[in-house]
């Protein structure tokens, strides 16, 4: 009697099949900051690596395997959000690891098919396309491209956004793997030298496509002065001393007056603070509102201030909280608070809570949220003195829409105002200037990282950056920033780079989906009659 050793053996490379899933997940998130000791450029080995471990799945095993990879890198990725709760943590990483599962499930199918090397680098964008819309608005961190600031990967922003970029990384990945199959089966010189020409082609031309003014000729050079005031303490409860937050703003600005007075560095045309340098409502509040005048007083100039104000459209009522704003305020010293920018995409489950009645009888940690931020309508421009300013708040920096809207809109530099405190020391900070490096290739424009306690920052418009700040110290710079009238090519096309994709992938697939059927049609036996 013969023991089958089919089961056990199935089960070992099942078991590789998940390590495999595992690692490819891991080393995709070490591509990411604040890794930087592998660098963006992992990534490309890293998803080849997940190919590998999808190869000749069935589709259920490959949203396993999915799933397993999703896991691995968003519990990575998003270990900030540790500081919210392991139950935040957990739950955010799996919602994004069900849209791995499910790009999974597909891509085995698509390995097994003639062209997969351009179906498979399509697929992932289209998936990071859904992620970056549902639910709740989307979640777009640890897109491929947000990695790559420092690659020459990010070149292609310029013409395609960050959809093109993950393309590109995507498609060096799928690129390795075929070259890895030419050298494993001898597939002769034509098919390894095919392989190897789009490995070392894709970020070759990335490098070529970088700096080239694409947000067209520098209609002007104004000085800025971007301002880190720095909070007392981190942690959740830094809005408790909001006011000391607001206190440092000010002082910042008038030591950077005194040193323009003393001649030590350029007058600015206009200042730029962080997200929440003012958490009292500064329109209602005339303690606040003194503050801010004598900061803008003291520098002479506009200044863009990150407040939170009282919803007009709904005040509170006795059995109602109302909603608040999440603004950016232009505050001149002449005239005080002008025009402002309503933050469009709120953070759910931060600055407003869904099924709200429900969630706060089972987490008491929502009670932190009392009162809902609304949305804003209108795209993120405003006039800063002399400075046209496209303008998006915090996270927000990560939705392509949002940045292309506010250029489009009439920016000509883009100013990024956030509030890390909570997240100081995490990692996430690094995370989100690296995306906002990216942002500012695509948009072809300088863009100003105001930041209440780090980092802020000066990003060129080819995503290097001209200055920086460390965490949680106060900072100033006045920058010289030069002012694009130009649309870049990602600009102009919009999210028609993400339609293309899903076209080109649903017509590829449709394509080959008939092919198969035709095949199996003539392939098959005649019926015979027998009698």
């Amino acid at each position: 009697m013969t023991v089958s050793t089919e089961p056990r053996q199935r089960a070992r490379a099942g078991l590789a099949q998940l390590v495999l899933a595992s690692t490819a997940g891991v080393l995709l998130a070490l591509g990411f900051p604040p890794f930087g000791w592998l660098g963006g450029w992992v990534v490309v080995p890293a998803f080849t690596l997940l190919l590998v471990a999808l190869r000749g799945s069935t589709w259920r095993r490959g949203a396993l395997l999915g799933l397993v990879a999703g896991l691995a890198f968003f519990l990575v990725l998003l270990g900030w959000m540790r500081v919210l709760g392991p139950d935040a943590w957990l739950v955010l990483s799996l919602v994004c690891a069900a849209f791995w599962a499910a790009t999974g499930a597909v891509l085995p199918w698509l390995l097994a098919r003639p062209g997969w090397v351009l179906t498979v680098p399509l697929a992932w964008v289209a998936q990071e396309s859904l992620r970056e819309r549902i639910p709740f608005g989307g979640f777009p961190w640890g897109r491929l491209a947000f990695a790559q600031a420092d690659t020459a990967f990010v070149g292609w922003a310029a013409l395609g956004g960050p959809a093109l970029v993950t393309l590109a990384v995507a498609l060096a990945g799928a690129a390795l793997l075929a070259l890895m199959d030419a050298l494993r089966s001898g597939g002769g010189p034509v098919a390894v030298a095919a392989g190897a020409t789009v490995l070392v082609a894709i970020p070759a031309l990335g490098a070529g496509l970088q700096g080239r003014d694409w947000g067209g000729p520098v209609a002007s050079t104004e000085p800025v002065a971007v301002v880190q005031g720095n909070v007392p303490r981190v942690g959740l409860d830094f809005n408790a001393q909001r006011r000391a937050v607001l206190d440092n703003h000010v002082r910042v600005t008038e030591e950077l007056a005194a040193q323009v007075a003393a001649g030590e560095v350029e007058q600015p045309v206009a200042v730029i603070w962080p997200e929440n340098s003012s958490d009292i409502d500064p329109v209602r509040n005339a303690d606040a509102a003194e503050q801010i005048d004598r900061a803008a007083d003291a520098i002479g100039v506009p200044i863009l201030v990150g407040a939170v104000l009282r919803n007009p459209a709904d005040p509170p009522t006795d059995d109602h909280p109302g909603t608040i704003l999440n603004v950016s305020l232009v505050w001149d010293p002449a005239t005080g608070p002008g025009e402002a920018y309503v933050k469009r995409r709120p953070v759910p489950f931060g600055e407003y809570l869904p099924f709200r009645d429900l969630l706060t009888r089972f987490i008491t940690r929502f009670e932190r949220v009392p009162r809902d931020f609304a949305p804003g309508d209108d795209p993120g421009f405003l006039l800063v003195g002399p400075v046209p300013v496209g303008v998006v708040i915090c996270f927000e920096t990560a939705w392509d829409d949002l940045v292309r809207d506010a250029v489009r809109a009439g920016g000509q530099v883009l100013v990024v105002q956030t509030n890390n405190a909570t997240y100081g020391l995490t990692g996430q900070p690094e995370q989100q200037l690296a995306i906002s490096r990216v942002q500012s290739v695509a948009a072809g424009r300088t863009t100003l990282v105001a930041a209440t306690s780090g980092i802020s920052a000066v990003i060129d418009p080819d995503g290097g950056l001209a200055w920086r700040t460390e965490q949680f110290v106060a900072d100033a710079t006045v920058a010289q920033v030069p002012l694009r009238t130009g649309l870049t090519p990602a600009v102009r096309l919009g999210p028609w780079v993400e339609v293309v994709v899903a076209v080109l992938l649903l017509g590829l697939v449709a394509v080959r989906g008939r092919a198969r059927r035709q095949s199996s049609t003539k392939t098959s036996p005649s019926a015979t009659t027998t009698g």
